[in-house]
């Protein structure tokens, strides 16, 4: 039986269950396959992954407490096993990530269901492989959305782009991620954040998507907060 959001989270409400609901929609125009890594000690979700045709939405139920990362794969091939790969996040070679996280560059949606505060953020610090938002359902309406609904595969600085088979641009790197330089990844003697500033790559992702994480230290513009909310979570 399928259940509208509103209807699960009545149906939750009415059962006395302490949930939040996470609402995935594929608002692109192919198949995406959303995975879901779960923080130490955390619960998996929908055994980790699962596929999402265009257009359709499908409901994550996760307890209070819950914390983790949600992100979409692109250009996956399963087969009746389960077992494949994927163009862009792919999990340990598989439909179901379980626990594992996707590979890099990969846009993620991240959030803690603390209770009552729940943190939230879009996070490009890994790169980037197609557009994700966050809208929170709250009851007081004031709770921020973090939108990433670009593509900034389209205009990726050329050493930043991962190519697919035909020569199309289907990801971008952050600048860690391409050059692993102490610099980019704000570690080492830049593991302070008066030090590590940002470089013209983050600035490229933030200009675009300025509420979301571009670098380590990227925190006064990044993370959002809302109490006791349910979560759309949006791919393209």
């Amino acid at each position: 039986m399928a259940f509208s959001h509103v209807a699960l989270v009545l149906l939750l409400s009415s059962l006395g269950i302490d949930a939040a609901v996470f609402t995935l929609q594929n608002n692109c125009e192919q198949t995406i396959w959303p995975g879901i890594q779960p923080n130490a000690g955390q619960p998996q979700l929908m055994d980790g992954g699962f596929e999402l045709n265009a257009s359709e939405s499908v409901n994550v139920t996760a307890p209070r407490g819950w914390s983790g990362r949600i992100w979409g794969r692109s250009g996956c091939t399963f087969n009746a096993d389960g077992e494949g790969s994927c163009l862009t996040g792919g999990c340990s070679n598989g439909l179901h990530c379980r626990g594992a996280g996707g590979e890099p560059p990969a846009s993620l949606a991240e959030i803690s269901l603390n209770g009552p505060l729940d943190f939230y953020d879009v996070s490009l610090v890994d790169g980037f492989n197609m557009p994700i938002s966050i809208f929170p359902y709250d009851d007081t309406g004031v709770c921020a959305s973090i939108r990433c609904d670009t593509d900034l595969n389209l205009h990726c600085p050329y050493e930043l782009q991962v190519r697919g088979d035909i020569g199309e641009t289907v990801a971008c790197k952050s600048g860690c991620t391409a050059f692993r330089a102490p610099e980019y990844c704000c570690t080492g003697q830049f593991q302070d954040p008066n030090l590590c500033k940002p470089t013209t790559y983050s600035q490229y992702f933030k200009s675009s998507c300025p509420t979301s994480y571009t670098y380590a230290f990227d925190d006064a513009t990044s993370t959002h907060t809302c109490r006791d909310a349910n979560y759309l979570i949006r791919f393209c």
